[in-house]
Formats: structure tokens, C-alpha cells, sequence
């Protein structure tokens, strides 16, 4: 998300075209392609996100103004108080932050996307849309790593497995 800019962003479509990313490497903040051409795509926009993100961009432009002369433009969607990219760390400092002072089980940022496919996969999303969603270039990566199933959603499917099966059985 750091790596994602404003050029990328279509609201009115509801979508964003992710390319890129920001990471620090040997003490420098690099602008960069994904890692792989997997991690390449058009990704539609639930509401929320557009909600979020138009709400962002206001933020962005009032920053701007504040900021005055010491604005430097970016094209960044998300930036510092003076339009320069936001230091990785920084943002997971503030994740972990939130997550205390919302009472809630510490994790890392980067576990977020083993929820979502778990919540994907409890959905009953089928896992190649769960891959497209999560960017990963295979499908065993989506599978093994990202989907944790809750114990409730694997009783359900067992339960009508075996009335599938009881079925099979009278025939």
C-alpha cells in the first residue's frame, strides 16, 4: 500500500492497479515493481475502500495546504504531514499501536493477509479468486499459508460431506 500512487488509483471505476512497492533497502526508500508479475493487477475496490480512500485523498490535499512550500509532490496516495512516502516501520509501529489501544490480539501488519484469506475462505470464496485477491503467483501459497479455516466452517463442510455421502449410500 505504501508503494501505491494516486496514478494507480481509479475511483470512479473502483479499482487500483498495483505495480508497485516501497521498501527500504541498504538505508534507502526504493520505489519499485512488485515482485513478481503475479503480484501485478487490477484489483476492483470494495466500498469501503473507495469511502476510504476518497475520504484520503481530501486528507492529502488539506495536508497539502497546510504544508505550503514544504510539500513535496509525490503522487504517494500515502504520505507524511509534507507529502514525502511514509517510512515502513513507522507504519508498523502505528499498526501495532491501534491494535493495543483497540484492546485486540497483537499481530503483525503482514498477518493481516493471512485474516483475509482466512475470511475469504470461510466466505466460501473459491481459493483462485482468494489468490487473485492476495496476489500470490501460486495456488498452494494461497491454500497452505493464507488459509486458516475456523474450526466452525470445517464442521459445516464435514457435516454435508457426510450427508452427501449418507445419500450416495441409499442409492
Amino acid at each position: 500500500m505504501l508503494g501505491l500512487t494516486w496514478q494507480n488509483v481509479n475511483l470512479d471505476a473502483g479499482e487500483v492497479t498495483v505495480q508497485l512497492q516501497l521498501q527500504r533497502i541498504r538505508r534507502r526508500l526504493v520505489h519499485d515493481e512488485t515482485k513478481t508479475e503475479a503480484s501485478t493487477a487490477i484489483l476492483p475496490l470494495p466500498e469501503i475502500c473507495i469511502t476510504a480512500l476518497r475520504v484520503r485523498r481530501k486528507e492529502q490535499e488539506a495536508a497539502q495546504q497546510a504544508a505550503g512550500e514544504l510539500w513535496t509532490d509525490s503522487d504517494f496516495v500515502f504520505t507524511t504531514r509534507y507529502g514525502t512516502p511514509i517510512e515502513p516501520r513507522n507504519v508498523n509501529r502505528s499498526f501495532a499501536d491501534r491494535t493495543s489501544k483497540a484492546g485486540i490480539r497483537r499481530i503483525r501488519l503482514h498477518d493481516t493477509r493471512h485474516t483475509c484469506g482466512s475470511l475469504l475462505a470461510a466466505l466460501d470464496v473459491h481459493p483462485r479468486i482468494a489468490m487473485q485477491i492476495l496476489r500470490h503467483s501460486k495456488i498452494a501459497v494461497t491454500m497452505e499459508i493464507y488459509t486458516h479455516v475456523p474450526s466452525e466452517a470445517t464442521r459445516k463442510a464435514l457435516r454435508r460431506l457426510g450427508k452427501h455421502l449418507g445419500k450416495q449410500d441409499r442409492k
